[in-house]
């Protein structure tokens, strides 16, 4: 009901009337039965504008992450997920991946739609990345059909990073569906896994006119989370000498202005100090006498007039 009370009457007449998406290829959804929806990924809003474009409900395998923040924040957001018929997948891989995929097949055993993106993340540039085979592995227990999906444009709307989006027009492609039943039986066939997520990207590639890199995004990502941090602890230690030079610099000019010459501590207010400070002063004083008492004058200075 919340489903499609948000698509029908809130969210989908609202972003129609924002972003004005244009589509390509609706037809090629079944109007009933199962099939996987892949879409490459390029922006949080490709699992809102997508859903609402499809007549038939979408359910999008969505990361984890979603449905386990902390806080006010992270319950609304697992809701919202949930609500709009999102499942949680687990891309740590093993068997908590292979749990999630079960879910989606329950999906397509009951007849419905399934969502992914085989990329596994968005993409940190706009380049289509290598597929993750939970796609393939799906489609090859299944038998369903695959619908390749383009989005266009999305990326500018909301980038990664940005929470408000920018208001501009966005695409939606949808080519013709893809048949893998040649493969029955091989589900298990690490080679064949591959060899349909390579076809499923090829076919992303085309629609969306992307340029492939044969690498995974999140290890892309991995990558320039690390340099970032480099970068950052590079940029600090660079502050903290600048600091230290600084503070080092300030101390050389006070000590250059300091006096040089002999201190005498006349405070006679510490034990004493003072008194010896004065005792210190008669005796150079008497020294001095002295000395003036010693020196012989010429006698024409000492003679009597």
């Amino acid at each position: 009901m919340f489903y499609w009370f948000m698509k029908r009457i809130i969210v989908g007449p609202i972003l129609g009337l924002l972003f004005r998406p244009w589509v390509k290829g609706m037809d090629n959804v079944p109007a009933e039965g199962p099939a996987v929806l892949v879409s490459n990924h390029l922006s949080f809003s490709d699992s809102i504008f997508l859903p609402i474009a499809v007549p038939r409900p979408v359910i999008f395998l969505a990361k984890s992450e979603y449905f386990t923040g902390k806080g006010i924040k992270g319950k609304l957001t697992a809701m919202f997920f949930r609500l709009s018929n999102q499942l949680p997948m687990d891309r740590s891989g093993g068997a908590a991946s292979s749990s999630s995929l079960s879910a989606g097949e329950a999906v397509l055993n009951g007849g419905g739609i399934l969502g992914i993106y085989p990329e596994g993340t968005r993409s940190p540039d706009g380049r289509l990345y290598r597929g993750k085979t939970g796609v393939a592995k799906l489609v090859l227990a299944t038998g369903v059909p695959v619908i390749p999906v383009a989005m266009i444009g999305t990326d500018k709307v909301q980038p990664i990073g940005r929470r408000i989006p920018n208001i501009r027009r966005i695409g939606i492609i949808v080519g013709e569906p893809l048949d893998f039943s040649r493969y029955k039986g091989l589900a298990e066939d690490r080679f064949v896994q591959r060899s349909v997520t390579d076809e499923i990207m090829y076919e992303l590639m085309r629609l969306s006119g992307q340029e492939y890199v044969d690498v995974y995004a999140s290890s892309v990502k991995e990558k320039l989370a690390a340099a970032k941090a480099t970068e950052k602890k590079s940029a600090d230690k660079k502050a903290s000498d600048k600091k230290a030079s600084e503070t080092k610099a300030t101390d050389t000019t006070s000590t250059d202005h300091e006096p040089t010459g002999p201190k005498v501590d006349v405070d006679a207010g510490k034990g004493g100090t003072g008194k010896d400070a004065a005792d210190a002063l008669v005796t150079d004083k008497a020294s001095v006498r002295d000395k003036l008492t010693s020196i012989k004058l010429p006698s024409w200075l000492t003679r009597k007039r």
